[in-house]
C-alpha cells in the first residue's frame, strides 16, 4: 500500500511504497526480460511448427511492410504482449509495489476510463487516414477476412496497452523515481520508445512526438488509460486501413507524410487535453479500485 491516502503523481508514484528500493525497478525489469524471453520462446515454437522458419524471418526482417497480413501482425503482437504477464509475474517476485500501480495512481486499470477515451481518437485517426487516402490514393492490396478483423478488434488493442506498461509504466515510472523530475522522465521515455520502432529517422520523429503525447497523458491523467486510449487508436486505424488495402505499412515514411502526421498528433492531443479537462477524466478513480 501506498504511504498516503491521496491520489500520487503517476510517475514518481513508485517512491511512495514503503518496499521501494532504487534498485528494485532493476530487478523487475530483468526478471520481467527473462520470462518474456521463455513466453517469446514458446510462441516461436508454435508459429515455426505451423508455418516454419522462413515466415518468421520475414517478419524479424521485413521491417513494418511484412505485416500486411493478419498471421504476421498476431505474431508480432503476442511477442509484446507476453510483457503483461512477465511484468505481473516479476511484480509478485520482487514485491516491490503492486502491478497495480504500473496502471496508475488511482487504484488500478479503469476500463470506463479507456473505453471513453478511445471514441474520440478513433474517429479522428480514421477521418485523418481517410482523408489521406482520398488525396495520395490508395496504396495497398486488400486483406479483407475475419482473421484479419479479429487480430484488429483483439490483438492490436492488447499490443497497445503492452507497450504502454513497458514505456510509459515500467520505464517512465522506473525514470520517474529515479530523477524525480517528471518532465525528464517523459522526454527520457519518448526517446527510448521512438528508437524501440524500426522506422527511418524521419519516422522515428514522428514516433517521438507519440510517445512525448503519450507520456505527458499518463503523467496528468495519473495512468496508461488515455495513453493507451490513444494507442490503440492509432494502431486500430493502421491496422483497419491496411486490411482493406487503402494504406499500406511501411519502414520509411516520407517528410511530406511525416510532417501532416505531427501536426494531426498535436491537434489531437490539443482536443484530448481539452475534452478531459471539461469532462474530469484527470481525477477519476475506479470503482472498487484495490491494490493487486
Amino acid at each position: 500500500m501506498t504511504t498516503n491516502d491521496k491520489i500520487s503523481d503517476y510517475i514518481t508514484f513508485p517512491r511512495t511504497f514503503e518496499n521501494y528500493r532504487w534498485y528494485k525497478p532493476i530487478l523487475v525489469f530483468i526478471l520481467t526480460f527473462i520470462i518474456m524471453l521463455i513466453l517469446s520462446a514458446a510462441i516461436l515454437a508454435v508459429f515455426y511448427l505451423i508455418v516454419g522458419f522462413d515466415f518468421i524471418r520475414l517478419v524479424f526482417q521485413g521491417g513494418y511492410e511484412a505485416f500486411n497480413s493478419p498471421l504476421a501482425i498476431l505474431f508480432a503482437d503476442l511477442i509484446i504482449i507476453v510483457f503483461i504477464p512477465s511484468l505481473y509475474l516479476a511484480s509478485k517476485v520482487v514485491k516491490d509495489r503492486p502491478f497495480s500501480s504500473y496502471s496508475s495512481s488511482r487504484g488500478g486499470w479503469n476500463f470506463k476510463l479507456y473505453f471513453k477515451a478511445l471514441v474520440i481518437p478513433l474517429i479522428l485517426y480514421i477521418i485523418y487516414m481517410a482523408a489521406d487516402t482520398a488525396i495520395r490514393g490508395p496504396e495497398g492490396t486488400s486483406h479483407l477476412s475475419i482473421a484479419f478483423l479479429a487480430v484488429i478488434l483483439i490483438s492490436i488493442p492488447l499490443q497497445s496497452i503492452a507497450e504502454e506498461y513497458i514505456f510509459r509504466g515500467l520505464i517512465m515510472q522506473t525514470l520517474g523515481s529515479w530523477f524525480k523530475i517528471p518532465v525528464l522522465a517523459i522526454v527520457l521515455q519518448a526517446i527510448i520508445f521512438a528508437m524501440g520502432h524500426g522506422y527511418n529517422s524521419i519516422g522515428l520523429f514522428e514516433t517521438l512526438v507519440s510517445g512525448l503525447g503519450f507520456g505527458f497523458f499518463a503523467w496528468k491523467t495519473n495512468g496508461i488509460e488515455v495513453s493507451s486510449a490513444l494507442h490503440t487508436a492509432n494502431n486500430f486505424a493502421v491496422g483497419l486501413f491496411v486490411m482493406l488495402g487503402l494504406q499500406a505499412s511501411s519502414s520509411s515514411p516520407q517528410l511530406s507524410e511525416v510532417a501532416v502526421a505531427i501536426v494531426f498528433l498535436i491537434v489531437l492531443y490539443i482536443i484530448m487535453y481539452y475534452v478531459g479537462k471539461k469532462t474530469d477524466w484527470f481525477g477519476e478513480i475506479p470503482e472498487n479500485s484495490q491494490d493487486i
